[in-house]
């Protein structure tokens, strides 16, 4: 009689189990290069978060301690004077005591209020002519397209101190000096990184959905207002908070042109620590504890959209 083979007992099954228990007992040892990597990712971060815990850091501070006292990493004596004079909640008696009264005002709202009004105007302007002149570049044809495109990239190496004095006396002459308009204007059209960026996007979206969409009867608008749009909603909002940023940031401009109260963006109006003495260094504590507030919103804007910009480098096929 034939002895039954239990299909458990199958050579082939035997040989997956042993298979399986080599796999078990392979020791993989230490990876030093994931170590590594984690080091660095770590290193990386610690040098990148240090400069905002030291900001905190000297906004708690006192300016006693600032100026005599030990630089430790945690404030000798921390006090919430600083973020209270940048609010405009201390008194004259506090802040004369802690020797950090000031001549001027920061206005804090105020110019909490002008930069938001001056960044939104900016970022809405960019990211709806940018994405309507890249959907242009990218999909519509025309003579001379790519030349007029890498004429139009030069721009992007122009340092923008070169263009300072032109764009500020053609403001001059329209009148625009100390107004929203003003201090908008030479950004709210388009720049060349964000056209650049957005047509990227755009050259990854499959041209038979457009096809498709005309031969229905759509025009190219409704194309782009419709299809294209809803499609590009991750890249648009990875734009939008990056231009934000950016105008967020900015300096120079609304300085020269916006340095009345009610038009001063946050980042002119901390100018009201600085010291009239060139040789006497100004109120570090009011001074990082402004630009700690000012950051808030920043912080704020970034985690909201975060999981936006993550879906738009998936979108980019970035690994």
């Amino acid at each position: 009689m034939s002895k039954s083979i239990s299909p458990t007992h199958t050579p082939t099954a035997e040989l997956a189990g042993a298979d399986r228990d080599r796999r078990v007992r392979v020791d993989r040892g230490i990876q030093w290069g994931r170590i590594a990597a984690w080091g660095a990712m770590g290193l990386l971060l610690f040098v990148s978060l240090f400069p905002f815990f030291w900001m905190i850091r000297t906004a708690l501070s006192t300016n006693a301690d600032l100026v005599t006292g030990t630089q430790s990493l945690a404030p000798a004596d921390p006090t919430l004077l600083n973020l209270r004079q940048v609010l405009g909640l201390a008194s004259t008696k506090e802040l004369t005591e802690a020797g950090t009264l000031t001549s001027a005002d920061v206005n804090f709202f105020i110019a909490l209020r002008n930069s938001v009004i001056v960044c939104t105007l900016i970022t809405i302007g960019q990211v709806a002519f940018c994405s309507m002149a890249a959907y242009a570049f990218a999909r519509l044809k025309f003579p001379g397209r790519d030349k007029l495109f890498f004429l139009y990239l030069t721009a992007m190496m122009i340092p923008p101190i070169f263009t300072l004095i032109p764009n500020f006396v053609l403001i001059k002459n329209l009148g625009w000096l100390n107004t929203y308009a003003g201090i908008v204007a030479p950004f709210f059209l388009m720049t060349p990184f964000a056209v650049f960026f957005l047509r990227q996007f755009f050259l990854g979206i499959s041209k038979e959905v457009e096809e498709a969409a005309l031969l229905d009867g759509a025009g190219r608008w409704k194309i782009f207002r419709q299809l294209i749009l809803p499609m590009m909603a991750a890249p648009l909002a990875t734009l939008a908070v990056l231009t934000y940023i950016t105008a967020w940031h900015e300096y120079m401009w609304p300085l020269v042109t916006g340095d009345s109260a009610n038009v001063r963006v946050l980042t002119v109006a901390l100018n009201a620590f600085k010291s009239s003495t060139p040789t006497i260094a100004p109120p570090w504590g009011p001074l990082m504890a402004g630009t700690f507030l000012a950051a808030l919103p920043l912080i704020a804007l970034f985690m909201l959209m975060a999981r936006k910009m993550v879906d738009a480098i998936g979108f980019s096929g970035i690994k």
